[in-house]
């Protein structure tokens, strides 16, 4: 596990508006090795956007999920779009539509790519390096459990670690506690999902984040699973789990 210190600006999470009259989402802010900073926001379920020094990164963009919306068409435009698979709450044309301009990049698995008529394509086990210090690692994301292995069946959708100056986010996708997590390594920041039958259950995500090991875990995708009580099932671990608005 490398040693550089990650620095949370505040305790508690920050707000951050995007134009007068607009929502408010939750902001984790840490510090890379050189002291850029990452801004993760919480919008909503799996959608994720992240600034990084200059950069506009957002995960699985949607724009509505039951009752709850993101005004996209307020936020700016994405340099890079990262989508994990075609289920409605990853993947929305409209939301990429309003993110994209001539210099974003649309990193997604082969299905998604089909659906969108473009998209630069990883695979499970594909690395990229979009800029000197900014790589990204496509990883399995599938389910293993019996009867559940039709919602997302092994080699088709994606999990990713990003890299940015050196911190390590792992983004796991729809996925239960899959072998291959074993390999995830030195991760600083991980976003591990949570809503049986779809993902993981909450012991399965404890187990997952035993193995993976991260400094701070964000539980997400959660919908109104109860996440309440992994904090402290995790405290002998040393993990820092925070427990935000993707619901």
């Amino acid at each position: 596990m490398k040693k550089f210190f990650i620095c949370l600006v505040a305790m508690m999470a920050a707000i951050c508006s995007y134009g007068q009259n607009e929502k408010t989402y939750e902001v984790d802010e840490f510090r890379t090795k050189n002291g850029k900073s990452v801004r993760f926001h919480a919008l909503v379920h799996a959608s994720i956007r992240i600034e990084y020094d200059g950069k506009e990164i957002e995960v699985d963009p949607v724009s509505k999920l039951g009752n709850k919306t993101v005004d996209y068409s307020v936020m700016p435009k994405a340099d890079v779009i990262f989508v994990t698979h075609e289920h409605g709450d990853h993947f929305d044309k409209e939301a990429i539509g309003l993110l994209n301009d001539k210099k974003t990049q649309v990193v997604t698995n082969q299905r998604c790519a089909d659906m969108l008529g473009y998209g630069k394509v990883m695979k499970n086990g594909d690395k990229l390096e979009l800029t000197e210090d900014f790589s990204v690692e496509a990883v399995p994301a599938y389910n293993i459990t019996e009867g559940r292995t039709q919602f997302h069946p092994k080699g088709r959708d994606n999990g990713y670690i990003i890299t940015l100056d050196g911190l390590r986010i792992y983004i796991a996708g729809d996925t239960e506690d899959v072998p291959e997590m074993e390999n995830v390594k030195d991760i600083d920041v991980a976003f591990l999902p949570c809503n049986q039958p779809y993902t993981m259950t909450t012991e399965q995500l404890v187990r997952a984040a035993k193995v993976v090991k991260p400094k701070v875990l964000f539980p997400y995708h959660y919908g109104r699973t109860d996440v309440s009580g992994i904090p402290e099932q995790l405290k002998s671990e040393g993990i820092d789990v925070r427990i935000r608005h993707y619901e």
